[in-house]
This record gives C-alpha cells, structure tokens and sequence, in this order.
C-alpha cells in the first residue's frame, strides 16, 4: 500500500491515483494517461471529481462504477475516517451555521454538519487539511470530529445552508419589527395585487419558499406538512407514506412562508378561520411540471397547510408499474371495456385510487370517447377529460354535477365519490341510461362495498343490474432495488407466511428479501411504492347473494372461489416477487378470512 503524505496539504491528482492504483482499483496505464491528459491545464477542479468523470469501473469485485460517493466513500476509508452523506432534511441548518461564519467555512472548504452538547462534527473534502481544527476547538470548546463528504455536496450545501440560514433570521427579525402578522399579510396581499417586486424582506420569504419545494420535489415527497405548534413551525414531508420531520421555522417565519404560498394559490390571505383550498402549478429545475393541492385547516396555534404533490407523470404509467399482475389487469380490464354499468375502486385516503382512476380513464379517453368527471376538488388537471369541481357554496354538489353531466352526452363519467343515496341514486341511472360510470367508496375491503351501498339505501335489484364489479386497492412500499438483500426467513414470518398461502396452492416460501438501507433510498431501505389489488366481478353467482341480508363473508368466500385474491394474498404474491415485506403487507392490508 502506498505511504501517504500526512503534512498539512490538499489532495492532489497524482496523489490520488497513486492511491488507487496501490489498492488495486486502477490501473497504473489509466492513471498515467490520466496524469499526461491533465498536465498544463489548471488544477482548480476536486481530484475527486476529475476522476469520477471517467465513470471507471473499479478492479476490484464488484466492480462497482468509481462515482463521485463510492470514491469519497473509499477516501475517507482510506485516510480512516468516517464517510458521511449529506442529506439535507437530517440536518438542522440554523444550527450548524452559527458554528462558523460563512466565509471561515469557504476558505477551508469545510461545512457543520451536526451539533450536540459536547461535539460538532464538520464534514471536509481535504483530509490533510486541519489547520482549522485547532483553531476551532479552542474557540467552540467542544471536541470536533472530521468527516468526509463528496467536494460537491460540500460546494452546494455551503451556499445554500449559509443563504437559507440568512433569509430565515432576517425574515424573523423582520416580523418581529412589524406590528402584528395581520399587518405583514394586508401588505402581502396589497404588493401582490398591485404587481409591485417584493422589497428584499419579502425575498427571504420567497427563498425559503422556493428551497422548501426544489427538496421535496428532489425527496420524492408526496406530501409537505407545514405546522403551527406554540412556539415553532414545523416542517414535514411524506415520502413513501411515512412522515418525515425536516425542519424547525421561528413562528413568525412560518406564517410568512403560509401567507406567501397561500398568495399563489390565489387564496384569501386574510381568511384564517376557515379551511381554503387552492392549487399552484409550477416547474422543477429540471422544467418537469409540478402540480401542488393546497388546504388550510385553523388550529389552536395557527394556520396549518398541507400541500400535495402531483405528478402528471404518473397517468401515463403502464398498469404493470401500478402494480397490477397479468390476472389483475385482465379482471379490470373485463370491467373497464364494458359500455355501461358501475365500477367501484375502494380504500382509505393514501391508498393510491386517484392515479388508478386518472390513469385508467387516460387510456380510455379517445378521440370518440367523451370523459367526464365531477370532482371533490379536481386532482389533477388533465385537457383529455372534461373536468368539473364540486362548488358547495353555490349547491354544486356531486349529485347536481352528476345531473348535469347526464345531459352533456357523455361516454364515461367519473364521480369522485359516492357519499349519499342520492348521488348513488344518479350514479345507478346513469349505468342504466347506457353510461360507464367509475366511482370510489371508503370501505376496508370489495365484498363490503356492496354492503355500503345497501346502507345507504339502494336496493338490491339496483346493485345487481348495475354494478360491474369493485376493486379494493392499498399502497406498500417497495424495497430499495440497490441494497435489498436475502435474509433468513424469521419464524413469524414463516408462520404467517404457511397461515396466508398454503390454502392458495402457492409455492413454499420464498427466500424473503429485507430492507438494509443505502444512500439511494436514505438508509431506509425502500423506495417509492406500488399497488396490491382485490377484485370482485360481479358473477350471476354473487348477484344471488346481494339481498337486503346479505352475509359479507358469503361474498367474499364465493368472490375468492371464482378468482378474487384478497389484499394480503396479492400482497403475499409481492413479497414473493422480491418486491417488498411481510410486515408492510401486514401493515396496510385487512387480514384475509
């Protein structure tokens, strides 16, 4: 192994690739091609980066591609310190930049990462570097702990932790100068009214509105919480159906941030007593539209407001990408093909029915199709459907949206959701009038939709001349297909799995693959989600069975009998693929009878 220079220096290319060579991961014909190629010109680029932009493979089994993280990952390896990811959302920015001025931190390249009551541990891209270090014990009178991170994480993160700190203190004294918060927001509303530029005040506002949607944008997040509490505001996102806390905002940051968002959502401003809804249509950095549902809701400390992330992407995706197997697509589709009758997508909100629903009525929108919806409030905008909202305020209600459409020759009409007999009433004469009509109910499983309906009032008779069939549907997450690994079975999970299965006729169980955790999927272990589908056909043997009396488990047992798998099974046939867990199965599926 080569001797490494520990003097006080920056890393250099030649000392690099001497490095890698001596642990075997490039060749010595590489390295000095690489070394000739760069002689003469400036060396004010990262060692790192320069040869991270090769993109070479590594010598070494597995042979894994030398990017920019596993370099920096074997660097600090090498040097025996710990590597360290930066990730923005575990890193309480307000913190770490009152270590350290802005500029002390861009003159020696380094960023604090985290602080506690004995220790701050301060990410660098110099390991040879450390005339700092002393410095900086005597001054914080806390132990410092270096930590490598990629030059480029370190570059990026210095500006935009240091810049976002500044917006965040200047808004909060700003506000705290002001009179009251109702004052802020009048002024607000009056420069967006009058389309002047915001003075540099309202610009931190801005900022930090603009950097808390490029993150969630980047982290996948499906949803962004932003929360009053009764003395800071709290920032959270949904990533993968679980919560994340990211961020702690001074109160009067966060009611700035609701009233700027709330601006260009084209809400009332002023309003904080009733819950509004308003919409924000805008673009990632890389020009992807994004759309984003905003809701209010006032609670004993402030205005809360959740905004939802859409993604136009997700209507054009395959049904095998949804989740749906060869024989789930094949019974949907019988329903789905069918010119009148009613279809029934069920589960709890979070389920994913939205994008089953949009993405199905974008495949049967054509050209001689006419597609219209009556919706609680609009999901998505999409040219190929016309789209109407529900308007309590003006009696626009699903059943009225449901009148008119019937006389706007339609094809196929979505209603968001049946609620009511009366809109279930106009949902069945519709289906008899010789329209599809698809809709969605909240009940645990298929078979129990049809006892909702009889709740609610329809007769039997009517459910079976018009109902085609119903899905139940839930959402689980996927393992991270870059660290899943192959684990010994547990015995609960074979108990389980032997309880779920056997009476199905399936095959022994399967090797399971578990969640380990890697930077792709933020050490969680899983990456995004997918759908397992229960679905009911509507068979003369099961019309049979809808009376006034009707015995749910009945259904159910028939409905699995003629081909139904219920939801744990479909998520069973999940697991067996390799695409996620026993225990996030269990966690969103009813048990199966």
């Amino acid at each position: 192994m080569a001797q490494m220079s520990t003097h006080e220096h920056k890393l250099t290319l030649p000392e690099l690739l001497d490095m890698l060579v001596a642990d075997g991961m490039v060749s010595r014909a590489d390295a000095d091609a690489m070394i000739a190629e760069r002689r003469g010109q400036r060396q004010n680029v990262h060692p790192l980066l320069v040869i991270a932009g090769k993109n070479w493979k590594s010598l070494q089994p597995p042979h894994k591609t030398l990017h920019q993280d596993a370099l920096t990952e074997w660097l600090a390896g090498r040097v025996g310190l710990e590597y360290y990811h930066i990730d923005p959302l575990k890193i309480d920015f307000s913190v770490v930049t009152d270590i350290m001025s802005n500029d002390y931190a861009t003159r020696f390249g380094i960023l604090p990462v985290l602080v506690t009551p004995t220790e701050v541990v301060i990410a660098t891209s110099e390991p040879f570097l450390r005339d700092w270090e002393q410095v900086l014990q005597q001054t914080l009178r806390k132990d410092i702990r270096r930590v490598v991170a990629t030059p480029e994480d370190i570059s990026r993160y210095l500006v935009e932790f240091y810049n976002l700190a500044r917006s965040v203190k200047n808004a909060a004294q700003t506000k705290r100068q002001e009179k009251s918060g109702q004052a802020s927001f009048e002024q607000l509303v009056e420069l967006g009214k009058s389309k002047q530029q915001f003075d540099a005040n309202d610009q931190h506002i801005v900022t930090i509105v603009d950097w808390l949607w490029q993150y969630a944008f980047e982290q996948r997040a499906s949803d962004i919480h932003i929360e009053p509490r009764r003395d800071i505001g709290l920032v959270r996102f949904r990533i993968d159906g679980v919560l994340h806390q990211v961020y702690q905002i001074p109160m009067s940051v966060m009611t700035a941030m609701t009233s700027r968002i709330k601006l260009l959502g084209r809400m009332d401003v002023i309003e904080k007593r009733r819950p509004q809804d308003g919409r924000i249509k805008t673009r990632t950095a890389d020009g992807q539209e994004i759309e984003l549902r905003l809701s209010t809701l006032p609670t004993a400390f402030g205005e809360k407001l959740v905004m939802r992330i859409f993604d136009p992407e997700v209507l054009v995706r395959d049904f095998s990408e949804l989740g749906f197997s060869e024989e789930d697509r094949a019974r949907w589709e019988k329903m789905t093909t069918q010119p009148n009758g009613i279809i029934l997508v069920t589960g709890p909100t979070g389920s994913g029915k939205t994008t089953t629903l949009y993405s199905t009525l974008k495949q049967l929108a054509t050209p001689e199709v006419n597609v219209c919806t009556i919706e609680d409030p609009i999901e998505m905008v999409e040219p190929a459907f016309n789209q109407m909202q529900v308007q309590s305020g003006i009696d626009l209600h699903f059943v009225d949206g449901l009148r008119a459409l019937m006389r706007q020759d339609p094809d196929i009409i979505m209603v968001g959701e049946i609620r009511d007999l009366e809109t279930a009433d106009m949902a069945i004469q519709a289906a008899l009038t010789g329209h599809l009509v698809i809709s969605t109910l909240h009940t645990n499983d298929a078979p129990s939709a049809i006892t909702r309906l009889l709740d609610l009032g329809v007769a039997p008779f009517m459910i079976n001349a018009t109902v085609l069939g119903i899905m139940a549907q839930r959402l689980v997450r996927t393992l991270c297909p870059h660290c899943k690994r192959p684990l010994a079975v547990r015995a609960d999970e074979n108990e389980l799995w032997d309880k779920l299965v056997v009476p199905w006729k399936t095959s022994h169980p399967p090797q399971f693959q578990h969640e380990v955790g890697c930077l792709e999927c933020r050490m969680t272990g899983f990456q995004g989600r997918i759908g397992i589908y229960e679905i009911l056909l509507m068979s003369p043997e099961i019309r049979k069975l809808v009376t006034p009396t009707t015995d749910v488990a009945r259904i159910r047992e028939v409905a699995c009998r003629e081909g139904m798998k219920p939801l744990r099974i479909s998520g069973a046939m999940k697991v067996a693929a390799g695409s996620t867990t026993l225990d996030e199965v269990i966690k969103v599926a009813p048990p199966a009878d």
